[in-house]
């Protein structure tokens, strides 16, 4: 029963946190507590894998209480069905709170150079390498929901997302340490000792990051001498569910319309203010550009390039790509030249989403949900050429790329400036989503210091600073252009440098301090 009480407070808790806002984002930080108490009380491993099985489950009706009629949706099984399933497959949902009792028990008791718990340590470490390790469906960490923590989450260019949940699990840690203390002995001068370290602990876990991060704050928000910024226009125009338009209308029909409206929407845009780059969403046009198959295919390509002929702006935008029997996710830059025909410059999505994009061939079967494309092989930048100006090194990113550091990191390695990020989120909307994709993609700029225009198809759209402040949205549902100007980024962090670093790491050190406390174990 207390497990279930703690479990229960974990899931408000986790439901709070996940909005990234302030004063909920602060739930993150105690909203552990309860259970890391009854954690504490575990008379064994089997007790232990309980506790962390309870809080996967919790945290999945916490935060991802969609999943369900998620499953149903795309499945089309029985919706109480599709609940089973999300209860039985919570630990290998959420395995992180599962890793995370099961190393805080096995550390309980012992101690690192005699003055440092070990569980804690243990418990948090192998926590983060779990994510990084194996990283969900989403790719989501605790440390993704301190995006409303403006200086705390500067420490990201440092240590990453997987960083922040470090130190989320570390300071609930903290505070449980700091009540044990008080709770288990009068307020004596020992009992004041004990509560000492835990205390500075928690003030060091605050005040370094902070620190840090409202000196970087400060010094990325200043004018500097960097590259000139360039003008943008990113169109949302509220399209979803191409396929029952197309089984209403045509397929021709559904993708003119489609194709026509962004035209339209581009054409107010430049009507504003001159453009160096227009960006469209992913998979706009459902059809293999530069492939056509029949005349119709032919005169709605030629419909794209008319504009950037005309117009004389670059255009990225996503469409599919064909190669023999390979079909990719790809986004296109059509980029107009002085003499002879367009340029173009193509990505392969390489992160794709499981099943809906791509599914083993050992495991496919007649269901029109499960995806066949390719990966394509990697990050690769774009070369977009300025009036005038040098060019603008731009990294395509396709919905689930953004979620990836590594992947990120690797495309900035390339000499990016900026980030192009196009997604559709349409088929995707359940519960809180879009803003946790959101919120995750926003650490990418964080990590690498590059400015990301994210364009999507019924949203959310917008404009993220390396900072990772959002300085401009569409909302999820509305129809529209964002239009305006950003610098590109330039200069490097500790993750471009050492990769997502923070990942690895934890690895290693839950090891070396699990295999230290059972050593001890026997010696005892």
């Amino acid at each position: 029963m207390r497990l279930l009480l703690a479990a229960g407070l974990g899931c408000l808790a986790m439901a709070l946190f996940v909005t990234s806002e302030w004063p909920w984002l602060l739930f993150g930080f105690f909203g552990l507590v309860p259970w890391l108490a009854a954690l504490d009380r575990a008379r064994g491993t089997g007790h232990a894998l309980l506790a962390g099985s309870l809080m996967a489950l919790a945290y999945v009706f916490g935060v991802g209480y969609w999943i369900p009629s998620m499953i149903h949706a795309f499945t089309g099984l029985p919706w109480l069905l599709c609940l089973l399933i999300t209860i039985l497959g919570a630990p290998l949902i959420q395995p992180q709170f599962v890793a995370y009792a099961l190393a805080r028990h096995w550390a309980a008791g012992r101690w690192i150079f005699g003055a440092i718990p070990a569980a804690p340590l243990a418990a948090a470490f192998a926590f983060v390498a779990l994510d990084w390790a194996f990283p969900k469906v989403f790719s989501e960490t605790l440390g993704d929901n301190l995006h409303g923590a403006v200086w705390l989450r500067q420490s990201a260019d440092l240590v990453g997302a997987l960083g922040l949940s470090f130190l989320v699990l570390m300071v609930n840690e903290c505070l449980l340490a700091i009540w044990k203390a008080w709770r288990h002995g009068e307020k004596t001068r020992p009992a004041i000792r004990r509560v000492f370290r835990p205390s500075l602990t928690l003030a060091l876990l605050i005040a370094v990051p902070s620190g840090y991060g409202a000196l970087r704050y400060h010094q990325l928000s200043q004018p500097a001498d960097q590259q000139p910024a360039f003008s943008y226009a990113m169109v949302q125009a509220g399209f979803s569910h191409f396929g029952v338009m197309a089984q209403q209308f045509g397929n021709y029909l559904t993708i003119r319309t489609v194709l026509d409206t962004h035209i339209a929407l581009s054409r107010d845009a430049m009507a504003r203010q001159p453009l160096d780059l227009l960006i469209w969403p992913e998979n706009i046009y459902p059809l293999s550009f530069g492939t056509p198959v029949d005349d119709e295919a032919v005169r709605l390509d030629d419909r794209i390039r008319e504009l950037v002929i005309r117009t004389g702006v670059p255009l990225v935008f996503g469409a599919r790509d064909q190669e023999e029997e390979d079909w990719f996710n790809a986004a296109f830059l059509l980029h107009p030249t002085e003499q002879g025909p367009l340029q173009t410059e193509t990505y392969r999505k390489a992160s794709l989403f499981p099943f809906v994009e791509y599914t083993p061939r050992w495991l496919r079967m007649e269901a029109e949900w499960l995806g066949q494309f390719t990966a394509g092989p990697g990050p690769q930048t774009f070369d977009i050429q300025m009036r005038g100006r040098p060019s603008l090194r731009a990294l395509p990113l396709i919905c689930y790329d953004a979620l990836f550091p590594g992947h990120v990191i690797r495309g900035v390695r390339q000499g990016a400036d900026v980030l192009l990020t196009l997604s559709n989120d349409s088929w995707f909307e359940y519960g809180n989503t879009p803003q946790i994709i959101l919120h995750g993609s926003a650490f990418r700029s964080i990590e690498t210091r590059r400015p990301q225009l994210r364009t999507t198809v019924t949203g959310v759209s917008a404009v993220i600073t390396p900072t990772g402040e959002i300085i401009d949205r569409l909302e999820t549902g509305e129809h529209g252009v964002l239009v305006g100007t950003i610098q590109p980024g330039s200069g490097t962090t500790l993750m471009l440098l050492w990769g997502n670093w923070f990942g690895p790491a934890s690895a290693v050190a839950a090891l070396l301090i699990l295999l230290l406390a059972s050593q001890r174990r026997r010696h005892h």
